[in-house]
């Protein structure tokens, strides 16, 4: 991992937190506290200079910091407000410092990849002044702010504290696309701390729109995109099904992997170029399943699994039509008639398949054709329309998919 020794991490956690009614730094989320969250995003993106700005309960908050490795800059003015913490923060670096991130304790959950991907933006063009990670055509935190404004910033005070500082260097400013909801995460009350929560339960598996913007970057053609879409949306169809009957399966894994299982068709290998792809965005347990979607084995003793489902759901799709595995396979099978290895490799599949379905329909006590009968897809005719550039099955769009995983759990519902 590469260190940045001239970048600084500034976190402003200073403030009453009034309206949240429990102080913000130290609240648990998962295995950590707020402040314990913020401070990894940087040390594990190569960022070791991290300072923390206190002020109410510092000592409370230096106690966890300080064994971190962290600075800690008290602001005597913290009942000023935030800027003068940030003041406090700049006021604090180096006259070596290139660059620095300020970052309130409010957004803890940004990921180490969305630092690292700012900072190279960052070394490829050292004349930007600001940098902001943007999602889904949204500003968030935290900026990167070159050193040459560091006296301005020490020295002015603007009538909307950083926000109005942006807003006088927005030409200077650099609008960094991310894969990243957690920018635009905060938490100001107990609700928002409510939502974070959720999110944090979630984020190893990417929301709709960042599974629709990366298969946009990756440069996945339409017809694969149809295809994934048919898939995650017949793969939720039987999860539905499967979990009434006590399945116990991960909806948001099984959807963000349907989408995401095809996103290097156009190459060699392409489940397992997919899936170290995934890994690298932070996706670990969505690349696993992507790994096994095309060749998979299968244990009728062990319960089933998201990855078998998924392999199961590409199997039933031919392109964007769902078909049954015995048609899909004679297709396959016809194909490669010549072929004795290639024929021999469609045939280990087509039995990893069917022995998927023994298990699928021990679960639901019921013929999995006959399920589908009952799910009432049109089989012969799936039509596809625009919404807000996404290209999608109608009957998926029909259904209400909203922007994150995590709000369409009953996509599938009637």
């Amino acid at each position: 991992m590469p260190k940045y020794n001239n970048i600084s991490a500034i976190i402003l956690a200073a403030g009453y937190s009034s309206r949240m009614g429990d102080h913000k730094p130290l609240l648990k989320m998962g295995s950590y506290t707020a402040i314990e969250h913020a401070v990894r995003c940087f040390l594990q993106a190569g960022v070791s200079d991290v300072r923390v700005v206190v002020g109410f309960q510092a000592e409370k908050v230096r106690e966890v910091v300080e064994p971190m490795g962290c600075t800690v800059i008290y602001n005597a003015d913290f009942p000023q407000g935030m800027y003068s913490s940030v003041q406090a923060g700049v006021r604090s670096l180096e006259q070596n410092m290139q660059a620095f991130f300020i970052l309130p304790v409010d957004s803890p959950l940004i990921s180490h990849t969305t630092i690292m991907n700012m900072l190279d933006c960052y070394q490829q063009n050292q004349q930007q002044g600001i940098i902001c990670p943007v999602f889904n055509g949204q500003r968030g935190h935290p900026p990167l702010i070159s050193a040459r404004y560091q006296d301005e910033i020490v020295n002015h005070v603007y009538p909307n504290g950083l926000r109005g500082f942006h807003e006088l260097h927005k030409q200077e400013t650099h609008e960094f696309e991310v894969q990243d909801e957690a920018v635009l995460l905060d938490m100001d009350t107990p609700e928002d701390y409510g939502r974070l929560l959720n999110y944090l339960n979630r984020r190893n598996k990417p929301t709709l729109i960042q599974c629709w913007n990366i298969l946009c970057e990756a440069g996945t053609k339409q017809r694969v995109r149809e295809h994934s879409w048919m898939v995650a949306f017949f793969a939720l169809e039987l999860v539905s099904y499967l979990n009434e009957a006590g399945a116990a399966l991960d909806e948001d894994l099984v959807l963000a992997s349907a989408l995401l299982h095809d996103i290097s068709r156009h190459e060699p290998g392409h489940a397992q170029v997919g899936a170290k792809l995934l890994e690298s965005m932070g996706y670990p347990l969505v690349g696993a399943v992507v790994s096994m979607h095309m060749d998979i084995e299968v244990s009728e003793d062990h319960p089933l699994t998201e990855a078998e489902l998924i392999y199961l759901a590409d199997k039933m799709v031919d392109e964007s039509s769902v078909v049954s595995v015995q048609e899909r396979f004679a297709v396959m099978l016809q194909k490669y008639k010549d072929n004795f290895q290639a024929s021999a490799a469609v045939v280990k599949r087509l039995q990893q398949a069917e022995r998927i379905i023994k298990k699928v329909e021990k679960i639901m006590d019921y013929p999995l054709g006959a399920l589908c009968a009952a799910m009432g897809f049109d089989l012969s005719e799936q039509e596809f329309c625009h919404q807000d550039d996404m290209y999608m099955p109608k009957v998926v769009l029909d259904r209400g998919i909203g922007l994150s995983l995590y709000d369409i759990r009953k996509i599938a519902e009637r």
